[in-house]
């Protein structure tokens, strides 16, 4: 893949280090890997950040998630912390879906009807939005808690072998083009 593509949208390394969520790690931030885009470091970035955005809580919870599991496997920290964004308001609730049907064909209970489980924060104070969150993630069972750590792992694979993949086929045909290009400049002129 193009650096100069990622890198116009990706911050630069001294203003992630001195964000406040991140400058709590110190010197753990100074791997290169870290901060250099290859096809290793950006695809486990990828993972990485698949994994972390499924964890329920809001997203400097999962930012956080992406930054640890980041400087633990030594791979791409803001395409992590990027990547995390794919749950939001509007996926979050079709993603749970997923992830309660996977845990029921899991789990053996494909057959049964989900629970009624309602979900509401209204007249809530901020401070029990948590446990009411909780509440109601155990309310749903077994097939929510099976299949989510099942999603995060088919799709942290998934993601990883489509970027390996992705920059593959980027670098072949880079080479191809450039092979082609040579080839052009290197024939001799044709004569009128």
């Amino acid at each position: 893949m193009p650096r100069k593509y990622f890198r116009r949208f990706l911050p630069s390394h001294e203003s992630v280090k001195q964000h406040r969520y991140v400058a709590v790690f110190g010197t753990l931030l100074h791997h290169p890997n870290l901060w250099h885009l290859n096809h290793h470091s950006v695809a486990g970035g990828v993972a990485v950040g698949l994994v972390s955005g499924l964890v329920p809580g809001s997203n400097p919870v999962q930012f956080l998630l992406a930054a640890i599991f980041s400087i633990v496997f030594k791979v791409n920290l803001p395409v992590a912390v990027i990547v995390t964004l794919y749950t939001n308001p509007f996926t979050i609730v079709p993603i749970y879906f997923v992830a309660y049907k996977l845990g029921s064909l899991v789990t053996g209970q494909a057959n049964n009807p989900p629970p009624h489980a309602e979900f509401s924060l209204a007249g809530r104070s901020v401070g029990e939005w948590l446990p009411a969150l909780i509440d109601w993630l155990t309310s749903i069972g077994k097939p929510l808690l099976a299949g989510l750590p099942l999603l995060a792992l088919i799709l942290a694979t998934t993601g990883y072998f489509a970027v390996r993949w992705a920059w593959r086929l980027h670098v072949m045909y880079s080479w191809h083009k450039r092979k082609a290009r040579r080839r052009a400049q290197s024939a001799p002129p044709t004569e009128p």
